[in-house]
């Protein structure tokens, strides 16, 4: 079937701006979610000459997005796929591809001097940042872009007229202690996160930041240093390990997969299990040892799960053989790129995407976590955020209208465009119970795995006593319920709480704005109050705990009346906002109490 062009869809463009397409030099950065579509849409705008760099290839995953490709591509080079599968519906269309990173430093600024436009698709900061500073050198426009989920963003760069892609700071990524990281992971991202400081220690540029080994300065640690190195002389011994750094102890050994193994996953782990007040409260971690393992038969290890192999868990014997086949690949590696040379971690090299795979799975084994698929893996380390087909689309679409924009000398035109969802299809946006401590302490969060380490705790654990008071978001329906809590002594038997006050089932419906009125972002004159700060007006619940703890002299004897008062005081700062409303009507009207034993 013949592709319509975009002359065919919304008639013929100006002959100076067609001309300008069909002369002008374009750049693409990156093939893929938005890579494809922007290909797409150029040459059938009218784009003639284009080159596209991308070094990764197709992987499965890839396919119910990146329509370009399909399953037998899988393996092969995006960039030159793509090429090939443009040039299917326009053959009239001049395409190069490079199979290459585009931080190589063939691709200098001489390079980029090439093309009039620079188009980013790419899903990385470093890669953004290198474009950036290459365009800025060279004086070329760029169109930076990006996606998450149902959220997208255009902007136009261009040096002297415009900001640059890092004049903003950017958010960072999501951090975690490195005490938890080092001796006490709970959940799998913390022991993918080792794997992944791992790899740079053993293969890439050392970071003291990423170090993996165990953390004796850990202040929940309050253990005895000289006992504990006197327990742990063993360890030490039969690995004929020193405490030295973990590249510099690889490299002694040759990077041997044998002594590398014992070391992370049996000697590091007994020194950590000399750490004794660690593991009191805790379930300890089983060290694992290579010789062992290798007597388990075969048989005995099977994949869990159906389907594509990237899906699949294997077993420790399983994860135990790919450690050491990626370590062999990666020392190879190395080995070809002559001394002092450092790999780079990218989630789309398979030996560095194993390596961290089997590592971080076989530390999940060893702290008695449920082992994960490599695609689950990939995901987490490559801080994948599911990728919306028709985001990449639109955001595909705003890229060429900004280019159009470029080409026919209306800079003055060009905007940044951010693309915003309200979609009811994937609620983004989670029930959180939080403790108003001004921290802002999350105790409950409907996010998977977020608060899962808070499930076997007891309120006490978080300070929370009588007088204590939380706030529950719903963001979904844009509703706030704030809850007191009281002890009390009066609970009927085997009653752990009761709740006082009608709370309503539902969020009220949000005011319908007044007529005539705008609401326009940032017009505070026409902007209506929010649901959710009329629901924390309106709801307040008293929560009455029952404990074997002393209530505190101030709050004892507290009844509904008494905290109404307290509350009042405690929320100074919307007195004024309130006072009128509590003034005109009984406290017992509005108050929830929720009574626990």
């Amino acid at each position: 079937t013949e592709v319509p062009t975009m002359a065919q869809l919304v008639g013929p463009l100006r002959k100076e701006l067609a001309d300008s397409l069909f002369s002008c030099r374009v750049l693409v950065v990156g093939a893929g979610g938005i890579g494809c579509e922007l290909l797409k849409n150029l040459v059938l705008t009218g784009f003639k000459n284009i080159e596209v760099i991308d070094l990764d290839t197709i992987d499965v995953s890839n396919l119910n997005r990146q329509f370009l490709f399909q399953k037998k591509h899988v393996g092969k080079s995006k960039a030159q796929v793509a090429k090939e599968s443009v040039l299917r519906f326009c053959p009239s269309a001049n395409i190069t591809a490079y199979h290459d990173s585009i931080m190589n430093p063939d691709y200098n600024v001489e390079f980029f001097r090439n093309f009039q436009l620079v188009m980013n698709a790419l899903d990385n900061r470093a890669a953004r940042n290198h474009v950036n500073r290459m365009c800025l050198a060279a004086d070329i426009p760029l169109i930076e872009s990006g996606t998450a989920g149902y959220l997208g963003q255009v902007t136009v760069i261009k040096k002297g007229q415009t900001e640059c892609y890092e004049c903003q700071p950017k958010p960072t990524q999501k951090t975690f202690p490195g005490c938890t990281i080092r001796n006490t992971p709970s959940e799998p991202i913390h022991c993918i996160v080792w794997a992944k400081y791992l790899f740079n220690q053993l293969f890439g540029e050392e970071d003291a930041d990423q170090e993996v080994s165990p953390d004796t300065a850990d202040p929940e640690a309050a253990w005895n240093p000289a006992d504990a190195a006197a327990r742990a002389t063993a360890s030490d011994q039969d690995g004929d390990i020193k405490r030295v750094s973990t590249k510099e102890w690889a490299r002694s050994t040759g990077y041997d997969p044998v002594k590398l193994f014992n070391k992370l996953f049996k000697d590091d782990i007994m020194y950590l299990l000399t750490m004794d007040k660690l593991w009191k409260k805790r379930k300890a971690p089983l060290p694992l040892d290579w010789t062992e393992i290798q007597q388990i038969e075969s048989s005995q290890e099977e994949a869990c799960g159906t389907g594509l192999k990237d899906q699949q868990v294997l077993g420790v014997q399983g994860y135990t053989q790919l450690f050491r086949r990626s370590v062999e690949t990666l020392r190879s590696q190395l080995i070809e790129k002559g001394e002092g040379a450092e790999l780079v971690w990218d989630k789309d090299d398979p030996p560095a995407m194993d390596f961290v795979t089997a590592a971080a799975n076989l530390r999940m084994n060893v702290f008695s976590m449920n082992m994960k698929s490599r695609f689950d893996v990939k995901s987490m380390a490559g801080n994948i955020i599911p990728a919306i087909a028709t985001t990449n689309a639109v955001i595909a679409g705003l890229i060429v209208l900004e280019a159009l924009k470029i080409l026919n000398s209306d800079f003055d035109q060009c905007r940044t465009v951010s693309l915003r969802s309200q979609s009811n299809l994937m609620c983004t946006r989670p029930l959180y119970v939080q403790i108003e401590d001004g921290k802002g302490t999350i105790l409950i969060s409907s996010e998977e795995g977020e608060t899962e380490a808070n499930n076997n705790k007891f309120l006490s654990d978080f300070g929370i006593r009588n007088g204590s008071r939380l706030q529950a978001d719903d963001f979904l329906q844009d509703y706030t319920l704030l809850v007191n809590v009281i002890h009390s002594e009066e609970l009927e038997k085997d009653v752990e709480f009761e709740v006082v006050g009608d709370a309503p089932d539902k969020a009220p419906a949000p005011s319908a704005p007044e007529e005539g009125k705008n609401i326009a972002n940032g017009n505070k004159d026409s902007a209506q109050p929010s649901t959710s700060s009329k629901a924390a007006a309106e709801d307040d619940d008293v929560l009455i705990i029952d404990s074997d703890e002393e209530p505190s002299s101030s709050t004892m004897e507290a009844s509904p009346e008494s905290s109404n008062r307290k509350r009042k005081h405690h929320d100074a700062d919307d007195a004024a906002s309130k006072r009128k409303r509590l003034d005109q009507q009984p406290a017992d009207d509005d108050e929830d109490i929720i009574a626990l034993d």
